[in-house]
């Protein structure tokens, strides 16, 4: 992993923060993302961090659907392990530690696709979202959202610009506590 790239992601000493009950009451996932994800569902969390919504996701696929929890850090996976354990939701969610520059999941098709507080982590954005749109079901969304007090409005937009630059297209704003989002599907849907 390049040292640069290193730098911008967040460690996991935050992880107390990012899985701390109170963060419920500002960023809900059933108020967020409930209306896009349904029992029998696979779900994939991009950039799971500690599983704050790998766990939420996971009650809401039910014991029909599947989670994969995705991340750079094998310390960050452990502790999504750890979570999903203590929550009795460990048989429906998958662990899969990425490269900086490749998702690497091949035959993987999703019916919903977050990644929260990440896309400004990557160093390769294009290919990024080209992999995330890979990864769509034809009927599917993905939902970006990003934080205000690290992406400005300007490049909040530039990461609009290359969403429509990789067959997805904007379906509608996402409002949620201090950040800036975008529901997003396949273009030609």
């Amino acid at each position: 992993m390049a040292e640069e790239a290193m730098g911008h992601v967040c460690p996991p000493k935050h992880v107390k923060w990012l899985n701390s009950p109170l963060r419920k009451l500002i960023q809900n996932p059933k108020n967020i993302m409930g209306e896009y994800v349904s029992p029998g569902d696979t779900v994939i969390d991009l950039g799971c961090g500690g599983g704050y919504f790998t766990v939420a996701f996971a009650k809401m696929v039910g014991e029909t659907g599947r989670v994969i929890a995705m991340d750079l850090q094998k310390e960050m996976l452990n502790i999504t392990q750890k979570l999903a354990a203590k929550k009795g939701v460990s048989d429906r969610i998958t662990l899969h530690q990425c490269q900086e520059k490749d998702i690497g999941l091949k035959d993987v098709k999703v019916d919903f696709a977050l990644a929260f507080y990440m896309v400004h982590e990557v160093p390769d954005r294009l290919r990024f979202l080209r992999q995330v749109a890979d990864l769509l079901k034809p009927e599917a969304y993905f939902m970006l959202i990003e934080p205000n007090h690290h992406v400005s409005s300007k490049q909040f937009e530039q990461i609009l610009k290359e969403v429509n630059s990789v067959d997805l297209e904007m379906v509608k704003a996402v409002k949620t506590f201090g950040s800036r989002g975008m529901l997003l599907h396949l273009a030609n849907k």
